[in-house]
């Protein structure tokens, strides 16, 4: 592995660790700092729109800067800046801005790397290389389950908070040392390469309503609601929500790196990705229909969520074969745009829908209603997924 991929993966399980984490201090924060779960969705959706907003901007400056500076320079003043702000927080409104922060950090780490996969491989690997991105960076979403737990009770949060600055500090230092930036490549017709490019490009718009919602519900249950869920409907206490979400986790993780190679093996992206996210659709939906079934039973439908609702490297893949040289890091950061945005607008409106649900008593129909407003959307961007073009080579 080239020593500057194996730095961007570092910076992208950090990446997967600050979307993740809030699940397992949700009880912490409620204790020490009156965070309510509400405060948490709205925090996690902040997390999830500044992310969303910068890959436009992202997406420019990897074309026309490339990724070293991209990455290094937001790595280091906003996930490293932002993690800094969150320990030293005393209540919601220091912990939105963290979130805030580390989004704009964390939003050029994968968009670094799939431009240089983009750039210096085929078409035909991209989807496997994009899944091993996810699947060795989703060693993060793990680090935020158990292991996160086990450190916040040695140590506390907030000390551990000051480490994750640090280690963040450094990572962004590594990334502007040994990452090297592709040859640049201009336009072949003379033209700047703009987004209004893009949208031009045929064959692209149906994938754009699936990507904005297939990551939300697993992304959003993991990282932020399972452990409410969790502690709500069962009484679990840090430790069995980190056991549940490592569970989840692992998934995602396996998920990732059972995409990647599936287009080749099946000679299809378009159905692969289809019906891995019908199966996370009916998990989605057992879920929702006894979320009360039982912490184990719970434990294995999250898990086989995390498991087929890991198809963004897959949709990437499908989006990107559909690119111009010129334009992949405005591609990849516009569909990595409706990815993580749609993932940001749910959870903005989940805590909405739930605090609705719920009125002040969170029980099982409350959970219901919340799994089925993530199943929906799901279901509909399926729906028009259909009408998409197959990968043009």
């Amino acid at each position: 592995m080239r020593l500057d991929i194996f730095v961007l993966i570092l910076g992208y399980v950090l990446s997967q660790f600050y979307r993740a984490f809030l699940a397992v201090l949700a009880p912490v924060l409620g204790r020490e700092l009156g965070v309510t779960a509400s405060d948490l969705a709205l925090s996690s959706g902040l997390w999830f729109f500044s992310f969303a907003v910068m890959q436009i901007p992202v997406g420019i400056a990897l074309d026309r800067i490339g990724p070293r500076a991209t990455a290094s320079v937001l790595l280091a003043l906003g996930g490293a800046g932002g993690a800094m702000v969150f320990a030293l927080a005393e209540g919601p409104v220091a912990i939105h801005v963290a979130m805030v922060m580390i989004g704009v950090g964390c939003s050029p780490v994968l968009m670094a790397s799939y431009f240089i996969f983009a750039r210096l491989y085929s078409p035909a690997v991209f989807g496997t290389l994009a899944g091993m991105m996810i699947g060795f960076g989703s060693l993060g979403n793990i680090a935020g389950s158990a292991p996160l737990a086990l450190l916040v009770d040695a140590v506390g949060w907030r000390a551990a908070l000051f480490g994750l600055a640090a280690t963040t500090m450094v990572v962004a230092a590594a990334l502007a040392i040994v990452v090297r930036d592709p040859e640049r490549i201009r336009a072949q017709d003379g033209g700047r390469g703009s987004v209004a490019d893009l949208l031009r490009l045929p064959g692209f718009w149906a994938i754009l309503p699936l990507m904005a919602v297939a990551y939300a519900p697993a992304a959003s249950i993991r990282g932020l609601w399972a452990g409410p869920m969790l502690s709500d409907l069962y009484g679990a206490d840090s430790t069995r929500i980190g056991t549940a979400t490592l569970a989840m986790g692992l998934a995602m993780v396996a998920g990732n790196f059972a995409y990647g190679p599936l287009d080749r093996l099946f000679g299809t992206r378009k159905w692969v990705v289809f019906w891995g996210n019908a199966l996370a659709a009916v998990a989605l939906a057992v879920l929702a229909i006894a979320p009360d079934s039982g912490f184990w039973t719970v434990t294995a439908l999250l898990a086989a969520l995390g498991l087929m609702g890991s198809s963004f490297p897959a949709i990437m893949a499908h989006g990107r074969a559909f690119f111009p040289p010129h334009l992949i890091g405005r591609g990849v950061t516009f569909l990595n745009m409706f990815g993580i945005g749609g993932a940001g607008i749910l959870q903005f409106a989940s805590g909405g829908v739930f605090g609705a649900a719920a009125q002040g008593t969170p029980d099982a129909g409350a959970y219901t209603v919340l799994l089925v407003f993530f199943l929906v959307p799901l279901l509909i961007g399926l729906g028009i997924y259909l009408l998409s073009r197959e990968s043009p080579e």
